[in-house]
């Protein structure tokens, strides 16, 4: 499948270590936004490879998530804002949830809206 798609695809079964370092990168997000990510995915990068593909995944997610923060920011003095915040902390949830589901069974997660800055 695409990998583009927020669809779950399959990868070659990884250990139970990676799986619950991937799963802590996605879940991380929702409590220490990107800083939890950061910090796992640097530690972890060079020793697995799916902890680096999700890790830079759920970097690249909660970098659009604060993105979204900023511009909500900007433009809560007009109402509009509150909403675009609002709505970036509903996805944020359920995203990071999703992609922690999808780690914890070792399939890589894509978010579906995410601006993919680290490759």
């Amino acid at each position: 499948m695409e990998p583009n798609t927020g669809v779950p695809v399959e990868v070659k079964p990884a250990g139970k270590d990676s799986n619950n370092m991937a799963m802590l990168c996605h879940l991380l997000g929702i409590f220490t936004w990107f800083i939890g990510a950061l910090v796992i995915w640097l530690i972890k990068k060079d020793q697995d490879e799916f902890v680096d593909d999700q890790g830079k995944e759920a970097l690249n997610w909660q970098i659009t998530v604060v993105l979204a923060y900023v511009v909500g920011a900007m433009t809560a003095c007009i109402g509009i804002g509150l909403v675009v915040m609002f709505a970036a902390w509903v996805l944020d949830l359920i995203f990071c949830i999703m992609g922690a589901v999808a780690a914890s069974k070792g399939v890589k997660y894509r978010y579906p809206i995410c601006i993919r800055l680290l490759k």
